[in-house]
């Protein structure tokens, strides 16, 4: 199985180290005909309107949307949600095309400026029904958007109260969500040694139920040399 990741600009590295760690391949993917050879995709925060322009600027849409609409499975991770929800609000002027599939409304930038990036403990009672683990996931939010609605079909995997930001009026924002072959995140999982989150999207992979069984995901990494952790990245512990 190669698992594409749509290398535009943003943690699209992480990614890939992250399911090297799973045993996992995975490939860059910077054109349309690149997703032939891929049976799955993760799309990676980053800057989501430079994203999109230079997803426009290669033809990447069209193909995109009917990756999606061909029941292949697709992550989205920060700016990766924003291009996968059907609705945007607090865009930039002029706003950004999306490739939507996700029955959700999305605020950009919801959490504030950079400055206002934080971390919480993440509680993922769906995850860790499948995966194990910790109850808590360490969530890196880094100028992160946040859900706002979602549809009937959408399962709301993790919401944060509204006393871990302190920003908006809310009592509860949603932070992750799947629907069907989508799975969407606000945060970053990338950028920690827990991969939960990845093993858990590999096994959306109708390919790999067989064998499903033989990723296994771990929240904290097991192999070290002097006592420190072996990682391709330098990620949050």
């Amino acid at each position: 199985m190669v698992v594409g990741v749509l290398a535009l600009q943003g943690s699209f590295n992480e990614h890939i180290a992250a399911l090297k760690r799973l045993g996992v391949k995975g490939v860059e993917v910077r054109k349309p005909e690149q997703l032939l050879n891929v049976s799955s995709l993760i799309i990676p925060g980053g800057e989501s309107t430079t994203m999109a322009k230079l997803a426009e600027l290669h033809n990447l849409f069209p193909a995109l949307r009917e990756f999606v609409q061909m029941g292949k499975p697709v992550w989205g991770t920060c700016a990766g949600l924003i291009f996968l929800a059907n609705k945007a609000t607090g865009q930039k002027t002029g706003g950004q095309e999306l490739v939507g599939g996700l029955d959700c409304t999305v605020h950009r930038n919801f959490f504030g400026s950079q400055i206002q990036s934080f971390e919480t403990e993440l509680p993922i009672p769906q995850v860790v029904a499948k995966e194990g683990g910790p109850p808590c996931f360490r969530a890196v939010f880094i100028r992160a958007p946040a859900i706002l609605d979602v549809g009937p079909d959408v399962e709301v995997l993790a919401d944060i109260p509204v006393s871990a930001i302190a920003i908006q009026k809310e009592e509860k924002v949603i932070v992750a969500v799947k629907q069907g072959n989508l799975l969407a995140t606000a945060f970053h999982p990338e950028l920690t040694a827990d991969t939960r989150w990845h093993s858990y999207f590999l096994k959306m992979v109708p390919e790999i139920e067989v064998g499903a069984s033989a990723i296994v995901s771990t929240s904290t990494t097991t192999q070290s040399f002097g006592g420190r952790p072996i990682i391709d990245f330098p990620i949050y512990q």
